[in-house]
Parts: structure tokens; C-alpha cells; sequence
């Protein structure tokens, strides 16, 4: 009888592992989501794309970017969390869902770490102080000073309550003194297109989608989160440059899974989204766009989202930071 257990469990593990295999091999047989939890034109939404499009092309199947915005990215997330664990449902998470909502919301409908399989990072992409050029300020010292002489009278926009433009607002109003007045969106693009407009004043958004307006004089940069000058941006100096020390808020991406997807399956994203971004191609427009890229196993990623949750848990302690 003992035998027979014995047989019967070896067996049961062996049927699993070729059933794994089998998976993997097969994987995927059609259209898969990956989920943004932004709207289109922001950062998440542009790196996303990139290389969304390289693996619909290896795949042979459509790699479709669904937009779930909202929540700082939480409504994205918890779609992920109560997705089907079959790899056919991916997110491209972000500092904000998964590092700092969580230590601003009491109750997020999912839990950062234990809901979801990390596969992938990506990179960060760094925060750029941007103004609307009819903001009479040429560098950050003259800026503080029109601040501190009209205060709540200029305005800031965001992605959100809880977002990291509202954390590098409160940040930069807690270590320069300042009164602004935060104007929260459902994502950057919906701000952006403000902040071009003159209707808010400036922002902190991530560099991506503020680029282009930055290089044709529509905004200004007046400081960027980064410890080195950028060479897309190379008049645009560094916080600390400017005096500000301690801003470390950076935006940063990765691909999740729902927990319990298969790890072949994990692995096979990993190892694929990866080479993505050694393609040439893909890596130059990644780092056009201010994208430091950095690769990382799913372990590895694991470690880096369990430390990140810690760091902006005592950044928002020590800061006193709440939601409006």
C-alpha cells in the first residue's frame, strides 16, 4: 500500500510537470491583455505599447494594451488580481499601484504583494518638474520665490490621489516651503493636456509624455529626480542640483501576472520581455523617452516591490503625507 502511495504521487508530480511543460510549449494560442491602468498618452501607456508591439510580433497574436484607468492604477490592478491565471492577462504595474497607494488607501481591493506573480521589470522613468510658460519662472530659485509670494495661487496637476506626481508635489511643497494647490486627474494625459493649455500651472509628471512638449518650448523644466542630467534633456538640471535633497520618487514599471499563473509561463514572459528590451530598436525608443531599463528575474523583481512597498511606507509616515 505504502508502494502504491509512493507511485501514485510520483506519478501525479510527473503528470503536472509534463502538463507544465506542455503549456509552455504551447503558449500562447491566441490574443492576450496587458493592462495599463492609465489612460492612453501617459507613461505607462507609451512603454507599455513598445513592447506590446515587439511580442505581438514574435507571438504571432495580438498583445492588445487595455487602458483600466483610474485610482492611481489600482482599478487596472485589481482587474489583474481577479483575472484568470493563465498568462493571457498581464499588467504593466507601477510605482503607484503597487508601492505607494497602498500605504495611502486604508482599503485597496487587493494586496500589492501576495496577489499577483511579478514576471518583468522594466525600469523607472524620473519626474520632471514642468511649468506653462506664462509661469514667470526661469529656475527653480526663482520659482520659490514667485511661490512663496503668491501663495495658492498656482496649482499643480496629477494622475491622481495617491499618485507619484501628488507624493512629488507634497515633497516639493514640504521641502521648499511652498503653498500650490494639487488638481488631481484620472491620468497624466488628461493633465498634460491641461498643464499645455495654461489651465493648471505645472506638474511632476514622468518624463515620457512631457517630452516632447518640453522640446518644442510648449513647457519648461525647471528640475528632474534623476542623480545625473539626462541626455534628452540636458538643460534641465537635477533636484539635487538645485538644492533639493531627499526628492527620491521614481516611477517605476513591471509586468505582473494574477498569483498562481504557472511559473513556466512566468518565465517564458521574463525571458521574452527581457530580450525586448536588448532589441535595439526597442531600446532606443524606450530611452528616448527617459526609460532606464534594468533587467531583473521574477525573484529578483519580488524583492524590489516588497522594498519599494517599505520605502514609500516611511516616506509617507515621515512626510505626514494624506490623501486630500
Amino acid at each position: 500500500m505504502r508502494f502504491l502511495l509512493k507511485a501514485s504521487w510520483l506519478i501525479a508530480i510527473i503528470t503536472t510537470l509534463y502538463a507544465n511543460v506542455g503549456v509552455a510549449q504551447t503558449y500562447p494560442s491566441k490574443a492576450m491583455r496587458l493592462i495599463v491602468g492609465f489612460p492612453p498618452g501617459g507613461g505607462t501607456d507609451i512603454v507599455s505599447r513598445v513592447i506590446a508591439q515587439r511580442l505581438s510580433e514574435w507571438y504571432g497574436q495580438a498583445v492588445v494594451v487595455e487602458n483600466r484607468s483610474g485610482a492611481t492604477g489600482s482599478i487596472g490592478a485589481d482587474a489583474l488580481a481577479k483575472s484568470a491565471p493563465d498568462g493571457y492577462t498581464i499588467m504593466m504595474g507601477h510605482a503607484n499601484s503597487h508601492a505607494i497607494s497602498p500605504n495611502l488607501v486604508a482599503k485597496l481591493p487587493y494586496d500589492p504583494i501576495k496577489d499577483f506573480a511579478p514576471v518583468a521589470y522594466v525600469g523607472y522613468v524620473p519626474n520632471v518638474l514642468s511649468l506653462h510658460p506664462s509661469v514667470p519662472a526661469k529656475n527653480m530659485k526663482e520659482l520659490v520665490t514667485l511661490l512663496k509670494a503668491n501663495p495658492g495661487k498656482y496649482t499643480y496637476a496629477s494622475s491622481g490621489n495617491g499618485s507619484s506626481q501628488h507624493l512629488s508635489g507634497e515633497m516639493f511643497r514640504l521641502l521648499t516651503g511652498v503653498n500650490i494647490v494639487h488638481v488631481p486627474y484620472k491620468g497624466s494625459g488628461d493633465g498634460i493636456r491641461d498643464l499645455v493649455a495654461g489651465v493648471v500651472s505645472m506638474n511632476f509628471d514622468t518624463m515620457p509624455p512631457v517630452l516632447p512638449h518640453l522640446k518644442d518650448g510648449r513647457l519648461r523644466g525647471l528640475g528632474i529626480s534623476t542623480p545625473k542630467r539626462l541626455s534628452q534633456l540636458p538643460d534641465v538640471p537635477t533636484f539635487a542640483e538645485e538644492g533639493l535633497t531627499g526628492f527620491e520618487i521614481l516611477n517605476w514599471y513591471g509586468v505582473m501576472a494574477p498569483a498562481a499563473t504557472p511559473r513556466e509561463i512566468v518565465m517564458k514572459l521574463n525571458t521574452d520581455i527581457n530580450r525586448a528590451m536588448r532589441e535595439p530598436d526597442v531600446r532606443t525608443r524606450l530611452e528616448q523617452v527617459g526609460t532606464q531599463l534594468r533587467e531583473m528575474t521574477p525573484e529578483e523583481f519580488g524583492t524590489f516591490m516588497r522594498a519599494e512597498l517599505a520605502k514609500y511606507g516611511k516616506l509617507v509616515k515621515d512626510a505626514n503625507i494624506r490623501l486630500e
